[in-house]
């Protein structure tokens, strides 16, 4: 693990990190996206709020690329798509509901291994308190979702 940083500009690597964890933000928030217009009634304030809360951290993190000069990604990757298609498919077939909660934890494991790999890479001492507060408001909404699921509610 490299050292975090003081303010200013993160290394190149750390950069890269911060971008590819922006990207599967964006990506992730595709599918929320459709899963809120898609799903069940009673599911759909869960769906709200991890859209929302992916919706703030991609701005926020879109913000900070952008203040270390380079222009962030506005549209995510290919990924958005297949998680818009994904979402979609299961509304069809199965509909969108807790039943879901599952996938949905597999699926945000890669953003938490994103927040991981960017934290591993020196961020400025700014970014890194930022980025571990973010990675607890994701990790803590897993949580609190998969907690509700396990016992019903």
């Amino acid at each position: 693990m490299v050292g975090i940083r003081s303010y200013g500009a993160p290394e190149p690597a750390a950069l890269d990190a911060l971008e590819t964890l922006h990207l599967r933000s964006l990506d992730v928030l595709a599918g929320f996206e459709t899963m809120v217009e898609r799903a069940e009634p009673a599911f759909r304030p869960t769906a709200a709020r991890f859209r929302d809360l992916h919706r703030v951290q991609s701005e926020e993190l879109a913000e900070m690329i952008a203040r270390f000069g380079r222009e962030p990604e506005s549209k995510g990757s290919l990924m958005s798509t297949v998680n818009r298609a994904v979402v979609s498919l299961r509304s069809l077939v199965n509909g969108v509901d807790g039943n879901i909660i599952d996938q949905i934890q597999d699926g945000e494991q890669h953003v938490v291994t994103a927040f991981d790999d960017a934290l591993g890479e020196g961020q400025p001492i700014d970014v890194t308190a930022r980025l571990r507060s973010m990675r607890r408001e994701l990790c803590l909404l897993l949580f609190e979702t998969q907690a509700a699921a396990a016992t019903g509610r």
